[in-house]
């Protein structure tokens, strides 16, 4: 009797240490982050990714993501898992920022269709290359501009009603330009469906790693960021570019672009006066749109 009674009791030990033990994990699994916009590779076939480019490229917008996709590895797979491609309106060579110059892969009339589009800063686009992003982008699984390339994919219309982010120094000019693209200043990158939008210059990266996490999950980003001995994390925070979001003010002693809030010399800068006061610019352009509205450039 007194060793059924304690055999009993060991076992509602045992079984309490275990649920003791389950708990913590229970809470865990419970807690962890659930990624909602998770995309399927495919089973075989590497990943087609699409560079955009056009004169005036920026390098760091473009090469930044490239060298991402480039230095992921699947362990399971021998083959890159990303197929990387350039494309542009001519097989005319590209000079892009900096004077570095490309010859493209393909055109817009032969390139292979893309699963991904990346589209850097860049010259303006013709009605033809912005076609292209339409069409393309009913069957990406993400298409995605890094710092002022949100101007190439606005003027697609496929941002109207949705939210955006751009160089921290264009808010002032994509919001005029775009008044149905909800701007999102201080953020990192804004995605929205197969539609993802990155700040400036470096955000390109972490949209990137993003990208990646989205298709092979947190380690293999993790693993590619380690590889890469990139430590930024914005990657895994859409909001961390919050340092961006209110404008720098300029003085006297330190004058700014009254658009882009640029450094500027006020005895060689373009400027403009209004309501009395006396403000400046990086270029003539910027001080053309200052011009058209610039209530929308003056802290009130």
């Amino acid at each position: 009797m007194i060793n059924a009674m304690n055999a009993r009791s060991h076992s509602k030990e045992a079984i309490l240490t275990a649920l003791a033990l389950l708990v913590p994990v229970a809470i865990f699994i419970a807690a962890a982050p659930v990624d909602d916009n998770s995309l399927k590779p495919p089973a075989k076939d590497p990943i087609p990714v699409a560079f955009l480019i056009s004169d005036g490229a920026v390098v760091i917008d473009f090469c930044g993501p490239w060298e991402v996709f480039q230095d992921v590895m699947i362990p399971s797979r021998h083959d890159m898992p990303f197929r990387l491609y350039t494309v542009a309106e001519t097989k005319k060579p590209i000079r892009t920022s900096g004077g570095m110059q490309i010859v493209p892969d393909y055109t817009i009339a032969d390139a292979p269709a893309p699963k991904v589009i990346v589209i850097p800063a860049q010259s303006d686009p013709t009605p033809a290359v912005l076609d292209w992003i339409k069409k393309s982008s009913k069957t990406t699984d993400v298409t995605m501009s890094v710092c002022t390339g949100a101007f190439v994919l606005a003027k697609t219309g496929l941002l109207d009603g949705k939210s955006a982010t751009t160089y921290h120094g264009a808010f002032g000019r994509f919001a005029m330009k775009f008044p149905d693209v909800q701007l999102k200043r201080g953020a990192r990158f804004v995605e929205n469906g197969n539609l993802a939008t990155a700040g400036g210059l470096s955000s390109g990266i972490d949209l990137a790693l993003r990208v990646v996490e989205r298709y092979y999950g947190r380690e293999v980003a993790q693993k590619t960021a380690y590889n890469m001995e990139y430590q930024g994390q914005g990657w895994m925070n859409p909001d961390s570019n919050q340092v961006y979001a209110t404008a720098l003010v300029s003085t006297a002693e330190h004058p700014l672009c009254a658009v882009c809030g640029m450094d500027v010399d006020p005895k060689i800068a373009p400027k403009s006066v209004f309501k009395g006061t006396t403000y400046y610019f990086c270029s003539d352009d910027d001080k053309k749109t200052f011009d058209a509205a610039p209530d929308k450039f003056v802290t009130k």
